[in-house]
């Protein structure tokens, strides 16, 4: 059997292709501190459902007055759904309490565990499986 050099290159193409979500996928310990938990309050600006993984950007402002910019990553959009989550769930302008990780990097980002809505009910955003931050006992 003749394989000609275009067929090989499509080929090593798509296989390339088909690898490149993987290799920007990370673990959270690549990304995220287990040692430096983390709690705030702001208020939701944008809520990305989008794989890997989704994003709440929340505005807060400190005690001192000043405005950060967070980024708050939560599990998959499917693993979010099989918890109660819609890409409509946390509408922009609502207030939230966020529990979770900080970057290693100590810039405005975070991996979410716990996202508490106004009404006091809250929803988990984590990851789970190997290399995510342990549930809390």
């Amino acid at each position: 059997m003749r394989i000609n050099t275009r067929t090989m290159l499509a080929g090593a193409l798509l296989t390339a292709a088909a690898a490149a979500p993987a290799i920007a996928h990370h673990s959270f310990a690549a990304e995220f501190d287990i040692n430096r938990p983390i709690e705030f309050e702001g208020v939701v600006t944008r809520m990305e459902f989008s794989n890997p993984h989704s994003w709440l950007h929340i505005e807060v402002t400190t005690a001192s007055g000043e405005t950060q910019q967070w980024q708050v990553e939560g599990g998959a959009p499917n693993a979010l759904i099989r918890r109660g989550w819609n890409r409509n769930s946390i509408p922009a302008g609502t207030r939230v309490h966020v529990e979770g990780f900080q970057s290693r990097d100590r810039s405005f980002r975070a991996s979410g565990r716990e996202i508490t809505l106004p009404d006091g009910s809250s929803l988990f955003m984590g990851s789970v499986g190997i290399g995510a931050a342990p549930d809390r006992e």
